[in-house]
């Protein structure tokens, strides 16, 4: 299992409506809006890396209000 942080930038405004449609999102563990250079922080999990990237790409991206995202993968060291 892989997990990461998603760390994105939204409209002026849509911060607390992104966090509630990409909270229903499958994998997705947790989306909370919070303040500073990003506007909502997603903790999700997914099988494989692939597995992660395709999320990602596919559905977190698609949804209205976003214009930046990054990714940020959990390490166990």
């Amino acid at each position: 299992m892989v997990q990461a942080y998603i760390l994105i930038q939204t409209e002026v405004g849509k911060a607390s409506t992104v966090a509630e449609l990409i909270g229903k999102i499958p994998g997705v563990i947790q989306a909370e809006d919070v303040t500073g250079p990003y506007d909502v922080i997603v903790r999700a999990q997914a099988d494989t890396v692939d597995d992660l990237g395709r999320m990602v790409v596919a559905r977190v991206q698609q949804v209205d209000g976003i214009t930046r995202t990054l990714t940020c993968p959990v390490v166990h060291l």
